[in-house]
């Protein structure tokens, strides 16, 4: 089965789902309206369905070539790149001052669904450079936007985030790359980073590194971190960048998964250092480098969607196709032979994959409407709940979406059976790919912490407060509903909801209590998924009720009644874990079980 775009499922989750008629209402964009963004995809579906999908499984089997210091990617991909650039989707959310086209980080989160679904491995160095641009637009000087933002937003020059140093991940603040001022104001960095996607590669002219290191001086740990820029290629004195700065990808790694996308350890200064450029403050890095990581983490959000929605696709193809076994539905003498998708349990799963697909891709929609009207609104109230809404949902849009990603895959390999452990069929590339989702832009562990710790207090509790009363509203209107079935959904939504009330009481109160911290760090994880199953049994609850009332099919109620019949009723269990039941063992008897192997 060829992969098709989901544009109308897109549009229908945008439009029923997710609050898309706050940021239409909201004018701040006055040329947005439904047909325009349908119309919008379907260009871009062109180029993801004929260009870039037929590269996916190619990617995986061919991957990137390696040598003297270069990277040649995969057959096929700097001409898809070309097409991608050539059609003008690099720019869409960039400042259209700088040579973007200005439209909200909605529209740049549904196009780059595209990419996600249609090859993994090719959307992500799109990503990494809408990153940059944030970071650069929002933080760097007049003169560093003007020379590198035109170029970033053509997508002529591709950026990269360089954090990870061997000795340090997640521990950012025990990086050693350094950095010392020469006169003119630039910097010379050298420093070896790890981990760093499209850090060398042969698509663009140009690569744009953002590059944390230490100035000379600075204090230890995260308080004396900068945020650099250090272009592959320098200006001569012509300004034409064709001069060689002093960095190269020194290696590439081999992965489980995404290997059509090269992940380089570069090396930065081996001779006299590479120039760099401040952006921000001395000693404020990270706090520039997060704006990128924001951005980023909804956008790996989305490959937890996409990667979801390809295979699902997938297994439904499959689902239709393969033969084996006897009908249960036909009379019990007739054993003629039948698609596996006629039998209950694979239907179970196909049902499953579609309801989670669905719920991830509505609470990251949601997610990005929120981030664009917390940004631009001009109602300062509105933009203050907007922008609490969308610091809330940023670690569960990360975090819950590429968890389902990888459960949605590996479920997808169980659909093809014995043939989905086999390569030729893809499902396994799926469920390989999906997992690096889970552990970049910050492990899921670590957004569970952040939603714990500073998310759900947030205005003292008023970010977890509205959320709740926006669920609440939704169950309200499905208990009211004439449809037995909504009356159902609602009940259990209802039943759940209470679930979420009473685990963030619970963490509220540990919050308060200093000896309570490690309570509050075992729980975090089980709180963020507690939070995305209602969430998800809200948004698919609300496609439910508006579904009814615009043309009274029953489809999307199917589909959130299965939802909330099953998968929201996990609710149940973590909430009582969280409250009471998970007690980790102490780190004397830990240790015990530890000396034992």
């Amino acid at each position: 089965m060829a992969f098709v775009s989901p544009v109308n499922q897109m549009i229908f989750t945008l439009s029923q789902m997710a609050n898309y008629s706050d940021l239409e209402e909201s004018e701040i964009w006055p040329e947005l309206n439904i047909n325009f963004i349908k119309s919008l995809l379907e260009e871009a579906a062109k180029l993801a369905d004929s260009e870039i999908a037929p590269l996916n499984q190619i990617g995986d089997q061919e991957g990137c070539n390696f040598s003297n210091n270069e990277v040649k990617t995969a057959p096929g991909f700097s001409k898809a790149y070309k097409k991608f650039i050539d059609s003008g989707w690099a720019g869409i959310s960039g400042p259209s001052d700088k040579g973007g086209q200005g439209m909200p980080i909605t529209i740049a989160v549904l196009i780059q669904e595209l990419w996600n679904t249609s090859c993994m491995s090719f959307s992500l160095c799109p990503m990494l450079s809408q990153g940059a641009v944030e970071a650069i637009n929002q933080h760097a000087s007049e003169e560093i936007k003007l020379t590198y933002l035109p170029k970033l937003l053509s997508g002529e020059w591709t950026g990269t985030m360089n954090l990870t140093e061997p000795q340090a991940g997640s521990d950012v603040g025990s990086l050693n790359a350094s950095a010392k001022k020469l006169e003119d104001g630039s910097f010379l960095i050298k420093g070896t980073k790890i981990y760093i996607t499209y850090g060398e590669h042969d698509m663009s002219e140009n690569i744009i590194h953002l590059v944390l290191a230490r100035i000379e001086g600075s204090p230890e740990g995260n308080s004396g971190i900068s945020l650099f820029l250090v272009p592959k290629f320098l200006p001569d004195e012509n300004k034409n960048f064709n001069v060689r700065n002093d960095l190269k990808c020194i290696g590439l790694e081999k992965k489980l998964g995404i290997h059509a996308s090269p992940t380089c350890t570069m090396s930065f200064g081996d001779n006299k250092g590479a120039i760099g450029y401040l952006i921000g403050e001395e000693n404020r890095g990270l706090n520039c480098m997060f704006t990128m990581m924001n951005n980023a983490r909804l956008n790996v959000g989305m490959q937890g969607v996409g990667i979801s929605e390809r295979s699902f696709q997938q297994a439904l193809g499959y689902a239709n196709e393969r033969i084996q076994g006897k009908d249960y539905n036909s009379n019990i003498e007739n054993n003629k032979r039948t698609e596996i998708i006629n039998h209950p349990d694979v239907r179970r799963m196909l049902l499953e994959m579609k309801s989670l697909t669905d719920a991830t891709r509505a609470l990251c929609y949601d997610n990005a409407i929120a981030i664009d009207l917390g940004k631009s609104h001009t109602d300062d109230d509105i933009r203050r709940k907007n922008k609490l809404k969308a610091d809330l949902l940023t670690p569960i849009s990360k975090s819950w979406s590429t968890d389902i990603g990888v459960i949605v895959s590996s479920i997808g390999v169980q659909v093809h059976g014995g043939m989905g452990f086999i390569e030729e069929t893809g499902a396994a590339q799926h469920l390989r790919d999906s997992r690096i989702a889970p552990i970049y832009e910050g492990t899921n562990g670590i957004q569970a912490i952040d939603l714990l710790t500073r998310k759900i207090s947030l205005n003292n509790g008023e970010a977890i407060q509205n959320f709740i009363q926006e669920i609440s509203e939704t169950k309200d209107n499905c208990i009211k509903s004439n449809n037995s079935n909504l009356k159902q959904i609602g009940k259990n939504l209802s039943e759940s909801l209470d679930d979420v009330k009473i685990a963030t009481d619970k963490i509220l109160e540990w919050l308060r209590n200093e000896d309570k911290k490690f309570e509050v760090l075992q729980n975090a994880a089980f709180y963020l998924e507690l939070l995305g199953i209602v969430a998800g049994g809200h948004y698919l609850a609300r496609g439910a009720l508006n579904n009814l009332k615009n043309d009274n099919e029953s489809i999307k109620i199917d589909i959130a009644y299965f939802y909330c019949s099953s998968y929201l009723l996990k609710a149940k269990g973590l909430s009582k874990s969280i409250c009471g039941g998970n007690k980790m063992i102490n780190e004397k008897d830990f240790k015990k079980i530890v000396e034992v192997f």
